[in-house]
Parts: structure tokens; C-alpha cells; sequence
């Protein structure tokens, strides 16, 4: 089974230690930090969706406009852009960047920031209805050889046909997130990859034997599964916890500026993250929980603490549990990717292939 490296591109220089001070979208800091990650040996990069910042198809085309081979992951919602529109959006995209397009699918776990971009579901449980007919009609104008008509509780569409389809046979490559059981049943009958955050080791035993099951459910093979975390390195584990311990107080200090404040609410994701938390500040063999607890978990806030040999190890722990694709970003996102690349991403890699020869697996 093949490793796979996602980055992350923020459209400023921000993070939970950063004050942005510069433009919401900055275009030049964005085409250094994709160029960055495209040189470190990342395979793709995530462009994030929030009702309030700039649109993540934008970035992601100039994104691929400026890059040669890496590729992009837009994260989308549905319920706010037609399912056959983003579908030949997506498409046309493929098309023109070689095939360089995946789709990431947030529902979205709170109803207050959702009422921004005029959504008028509350209840989870039908928002992950509705984005079950999403991904159908979604799926189903990429791979129709002729019209298709749909009749949904969400959506209908009478005569739906694409002339343009995807580069990639089938369809693009989707990522589907998620901590609740709605988002695991989407995900057994629509992921070719299911995203978790930085969870501990029995946490991720149980929700990929859950998304398998939903999966076999509707007779597809099981997807594939996504880890988000955020290492941070030193050339000694000594150094590397001093380094968390920095962040931290970092964190902390710039709270009322930075925004990386603790909600008033908690998405299943955040839940299971906050209950990881409570069981202590370091899990498993180096998986750090202070960012999380400090922020209500409210994105991938669990970290990896270590020299870049320690992590590598840990992420080989993971491999075995399933786990092909690693989210990676830091709390100094220019810097730690290009760090990334250096050390870590090779050696995952080589781990995790001399493990895979050791068993006889071939290399995807």
C-alpha cells in the first residue's frame, strides 16, 4: 500500500502561534508555500473551506497554476453550490491540470457558522442525508454516458449530463471527513478515502472497523484512511518538548489575537479529541493533546512530538493500523513544511516501504 503526504495551504501567513499580518488572501505568500510543499515531496495539498474566507476552488486553481506536480485537495460543502455545477467545475479543473483534482466533503459540524453561507439544515443527521444525494448526483454527472435523472429529497434533476468528465476514470478522488455516525455511512458508500484527525491508536482501531462495515454494507472495497496531526521537531526529543512547551505558551499568549479561542461548541471530531485529551497531555508513544484541550479541538490540533526518526515511527504505527495518507502542517506553516521535507517525508517513506518488502507487499 502506497504513503501518501498532504499539506495544508493557508491563504495568509496565520496559524495558533501567527498573528496574520498581512492580507486575508495573500497570492504571493500562497505561491510560496505551494511551491514549498511541491519541492519538500508532498503529494498533494488541502485548501480549507469556512463560510467567512476566500474560495477554496479560486486558490486551488492558482494553486495548480503555479505548481507542475503537486495536487490539489478542495475542501467543499454541500448544500451551497449545485451538485452537477461543482461536479463539471471540478471536471474542467481535471481536465486542464492533468488529473491533479480531489474533492474533500465537509458537511459541517456547526449550525451557527453554516447560517453564513445561508444554510438552513441544523440537524446533522440530515445534513449528512443531504450530503449523501450530493455525492450520488455528483458521482453520476462524472461518469453518466447519457442523461440522468434524479429524484432526491435534496435534490432533483431531470436530463443532468456533463460533456466534460474528470481525467481521472471514474470519477475524482474524494475525501470525506467526519466523527459522527452520519459522516461514517456517507463515508462507507461515497469515500475513496476517509479523513480522521490525530487520533490515539485504539481511536483509530474502532472508526476504520466502523467505516469498513459501512462500507461492505453497500459491497465497495474499504477506503482508504486519512490521519491529520501536527509534528513538531527537534534533533532530540528533549529539544522537541521544549518546543511543544513553546508553542503552547505561544498559544496561549496570542489567544485573543490569533481567534484560536475554545468555542462554545464541540463537533463530534472535536469531542473525540477533547475526550483523548482528558486522559492526558501525551498518548500512545508521543501523540500531544495541549493544543486541542487549549482550543476545543476546533481543527487537527493533536500533535506529534519528536526528533523526525521518532515520528516516522509513529506514523509506521498508524501505517499498520491502515492508515496511507498523512495531513501534515505546522504551527509555522511556511517553515515546517519545507522542515517536513527534509527529514520526515523521506523517512516515512523508507520505513514504511522496508516494511512492506520485509511482508512481501508491493508498493501501489
Amino acid at each position: 500500500m502506497s504513503v501518501e503526504f498532504i499539506g495544508f495551504i493557508t491563504n495568509n501567513y496565520s496559524s495558533e502561534t501567527v498573528v496574520r499580518s498581512g492580507p486575508v488572501l495573500d497570492p504571493p505568500y500562497i505561491e510560496t508555500v505551494a511551491k514549498a510543499h511541491e519541492l519538500a515531496g508532498f503529494d498533494r495539498a488541502l485548501l480549507a473551506f469556512h463560510s467567512t474566507t476566500p474560495d477554496a476552488l479560486q486558490v486551488a486553481q492558482h494553486v495548480l497554476t503555479i505548481t507542475k506536480s503537486l495536487k490539489v485537495m478542495i475542501a467543499q460543502r454541500p448544500g451551497f453550490t449545485a451538485p452537477t455545477l461543482l461536479a463539471r467545475q471540478l471536471a474542467t479543473l481535471d481536465q486542464f491540470y492533468g488529473g491533479r483534482v480531489s474533492l474533500h466533503v465537509i458537511t459541517g459540524g456547526n449550525a451557527i457558522e453554516l447560517r453564513q453561507d445561508g444554510n438552513t439544515l441544523d440537524d446533522k443527521d440530515e445534513r449528512y442525508a443531504r450530503t449523501n444525494e450530493f455525492l450520488d448526483v455528483v458521482r453520476l454527472e462524472w461518469t453518466s454516458e447519457k442523461p440522468f435523472n434524479y429524484s432526491g429529497k435534496y435534490y432533483n434533476v431531470e436530463n443532468g449530463f456533463s460533456q466534460v468528465k474528470p481525467l481521472q476514470k471514474g470519477g475524482i478522488y474524494t475525501f470525506v471527513g467526519g466523527g459522527s455516525d452520519a459522516a461514517i455511512e456517507v463515508a462507507g458508500k461515497h469515500a475513496d478515502t476517509f479523513a480522521l484527525w490525530g487520533e490515539s491508536y485504539a481511536q483509530v482501531r474502532d472508526v476504520t472497523a466502523r467505516v469498513r462495515a459501512a462500507a461492505a454494507k453497500y459491497g465497495r472495497p474499504a477506503p482508504r484512511f486519512s490521519l491529520s496531526v501536527r509534528p513538531i521537531l527537534a534533533d532530540t526529543e528533549e529539544k522537541a518538548w521544549k518546543k511543544a512547551d513553546a508553542i503552547l505558551e505561544r498559544a496561549t499568549s496570542l489567544q485573543d489575537k490569533t481567534g484560536y479561542r475554545r468555542p462554545n461548541y464541540a463537533t463530534d471530531g472535536a469531542k473525540r479529541l477533547l475526550a483523548l485529551a482528558d486522559q492526558g497531555t501525551r498518548i500512545d508513544k508521543r501523540l500531544w493533546t495541549e493544543i486541542a484541550k487549549l482550543t476545543g479541538a476546533n481543527s487537527n490540533t493533536t500533535a506529534l512530538v519528536g526528533t523526525p526518526e521518532q515520528v516516522a515511527e509513529v506514523f509506521g504505527d498508524y501505517y499498520d493500523l491502515g492508515i496511507s495518507h498523512f495531513l501534515i502542517r505546522g504551527f509555522d506553516p511556511l517553515v515546517d513544511a519545507i522542515d517536513y521535507g527534509r527529514e520526515l517525508i523521506p523517512l516515512t517513506r523508507q520505513l514504511i516501504a522496508a516494511r512492506d518488502a520485509q511482508r512481501g507487499v508491493a508498493a501501489e
